[in-house]
């Protein structure tokens, strides 16, 4: 009897593992929405900004985030225009990089999607449209697929840079095509799934959002000029909602939480919080503002507020999730990115500014600042908490911060 117990909590151990070792990586953090769930986190930095551990400085030109996998991570960059995947392990070291084609290297030059890694398999979206499967372990191809040539999608002004989702078995990509729209493809060896003709608009640079609903899952994005919701079992288009702007630039992932989604895009767009039905069939407009117009910084709810700064409305803002109702605005640091852990705010400006801002409706508690000094060319991609340590990639080199 012993025994037969002990192999059994064994095999659940061994079952456990293995399906975390195969939860596929997402952009923006473990739920895709910036927030991070780590604790015991400084409150309050040096006055020389948090220790640097280590820095990497030879990744090439991009503006993607670091992935965490494998015990390793994972970062993408364009040397003389070949996108490579760079596999560093935790003191900054190294590992491996392998070419993964051509990369976009027209205006703002680099890798745009962050590698996606489930298991053994990593997969890299490049800025011309091609999705990329390859070994986690050693960079080799297992399979490709060029969405615009294969399935009728187009490129866009600055390069698509969607970072893919992966659930089980299947990938998601935006082709942007008028028939080919929004694809599923099987993960293992890139054959169509299904196909939806959503609206039959351009992609929108937009990461989509995996929403899990008791009836069913749905995949939520932005073309060019509507927010989509997508039924992953079939494809089936279940509603669609108006969003556009100038340059139909849409390049934020939606935040989901308890019913509610808000979308939003800059260049003077801002941003609507719809409500799903409880199927996920239908949506209502609950309110909209546009003031909260960020263009590819992201924003994060944390205890029933959203944060994150403008475009055209550079101002830092605070707005109840419920309402719409702004708290307040602030223009102590320049217009950036947001993420979330542990009750504080990391932003990281366009200006090179890093900050931590205790989350609270108040006003913009502004803790501590620093510059971010190395690296190269814009302050735009997402910064990545992992184990204590704030992440953050400008240009060709990778920062390590102790934040704990």
């Amino acid at each position: 009897m012993f025994k037969r117990v002990s192999f059994l909590f064994i095999s659940l151990i061994f079952t456990g593992l293995t399906v975390f070792s195969q939860t596929p990586t997402r952009w923006r953090g473990p739920n895709g929405s910036g927030v991070y769930d780590e604790t015991g986190l400084l409150k309050k930095w040096p006055d020389s900004g948090p220790e640097i551990i280590w820095h990497f400085d030879e990744l090439g030109e991009g503006h993607s985030s670091p992935a965490f996998a494998n015990g390793l991570i994972y970062l993408s960059g364009m040397i003389d225009q070949t996108g490579h995947i760079f596999v560093l392990n935790y003191d900054g070291n190294l590992e491996w990089k392998a070419p993964y084609g051509e990369e976009f290297h027209e205006s703002y030059p680099g890798s745009r999607s962050t590698p996606v890694v489930a298991g053994d398999l990593l997969y890299i979206y490049s800025g011309n449209g091609v999705l990329t499967c390859m070994d986690a372990h050693n960079g080799g191809v297992k399979w490709r697929k060029d969405v615009f040539k294969d399935l009728d999608g187009r490129n866009i002004r600055w390069g698509v840079t969607e970072t893919p989702v992966v659930n089980e078995d299947l990938i998601f990509i935006t082709p942007g095509g008028k028939k080919n729209n929004v694809v599923a493809l099987n993960r293992f060896n890139g054959n169509l799934v299904w196909s939806s003709p959503g609206n039959g608009e351009l992609s929108a640079y937009c990461t989509p959002l995996l929403v899990e609903l008791p009836a069913r899952k749905l995949l939520v994005t932005m073309t060019a000029d509507h927010i989509i919701g997508i039924d992953i079992k079939d494809g089936k288009t279940l509603w669609s909602h108006p969003q556009t702007n100038k340059w139909q630039v849409h390049a934020n992932t939606p935040i989901y939480h308890d019913g509610g989604l808000f979308c939003f895009s800059g260049y003077g767009q801002g941003g609507v919080k719809l409500d799903l039905n409880a199927d996920g069939s239908s949506v209502t407009k609950a309110w909209f503002n546009e003031n909260l117009d960020n263009r590819i910084g992201g924003m994060v709810l944390v205890d029933g507020y959203l944060y994150g700064s403008g475009d055209n409305n550079r101002q830092w803002r605070c707005v109840d999730w419920k309402t719409g109702e702004e708290k307040y605005e602030a223009t102590d640091i320049g217009k950036g990115v947001t993420i979330s852990a542990d009750g504080m705010l990391y932003c990281y400006s366009d200006r090179g500014e890093l900050a931590l801002v205790g989350a609270t409706p108040e006003g913009f508690n502004l803790v501590s600042k620093t510059r971010v000094e190395l690296g190269s060319a814009q302050h735009w991609s997402h910064p990545v908490i992992h184990n204590g340590r704030l992440y953050l990639r400008h240009g060709n080199t990778m920062i390590a911060y102790r934040i704990k």
